[in-house]
């Protein structure tokens, strides 16, 4: 895959896939970008001291590293199971400035997390957990339910077989009743796939670029 380094307008890093003509991140802001929509609309939206999380998009690993970072302040225990398809390479993530524009995490952590094998739980922290699938959203196997899930898949119009019925009933099955939803799009076609797959929906304000996004509830 041919993947280009951008810098974003909050000075944090993200990739151009040429393939897709799209950016994995908001040019708006990659890390302002995750920190809403992930981290204050889906992570602190979940009162449990023992979360497990459903990442669809490992991506650069943003979503993860925040979610590590969050979860010390909190003090909450993490299972974080990230599918993706087609990984970084070590020449990609090693580029990427994220641990430059954050305070409290591990040096090095990032890189941990994109080097851990594929397939196996492995313990980074005492408090954080995470599996790595190397899957298409369509095939993935995850074992046991959810409580938070980040969907950050491609934008429904450049991959539109990720945004489906089908893929949103296999994330209802392996969410736990009240489990949170996350995603940065609004499309109506979305909203209404969640609704279809047992989830009530809202659609709540946006990051920076963006006027709305969607937080869905399983019911």
């Amino acid at each position: 895959m041919n993947r280009l380094l951008q810098l974003t307008e909050d000075g944090s890093h993200t990739f151009y896939l040429s393939e897709l003509d799209e950016s994995y991140h908001s040019m708006h802001g990659a890390l302002q970008e995750s920190e809403h929509v992930f981290i204050n609309h889906g992570f602190k939206q979940v009162n449990k001291t023992s979360i497990r999380i459903l990442e669809i998009g490992f991506g650069t690993g943003l979503n993860s590293i925040l979610t590590l970072r969050e979860s010390i302040k909190a003090g909450v225990m993490i299972h974080y199971h990230a599918v993706e398809k087609y990984p970084l390479t070590s020449s990609e993530y090693s580029r990427l400035n994220y641990e430059m524009l954050m305070d409290g995490v591990p040096e090095g952590i990032l890189q941990k997390m994109h080097q851990t094998p594929w397939g196996q739980n492995v313990s980074l922290m005492a408090n954080f957990t995470i599996y790595k699938e190397q899957s298409d959203f369509r095939n993935m196997k995850p074992e046991g339910r959810f409580d938070l899930i980040y969907f950050d898949a491609f934008a429904p119009e450049k991959q539109p077989e990720l945004w489906t019925d089908d893929i949103f009933s296999k994330i209802a099955d392996l969410s736990n009743p009240g489990a949170v939803l996350v995603t940065y799009s609004s499309k109506g076609v979305v909203r209404r796939a969640l609704k279809t797959c047992g989830f009530n929906v809202e659609k709540i304000p946006g990051p920076p670029g963006k006027w709305e996004m969607i937080r869905a509830i399983r019911i």
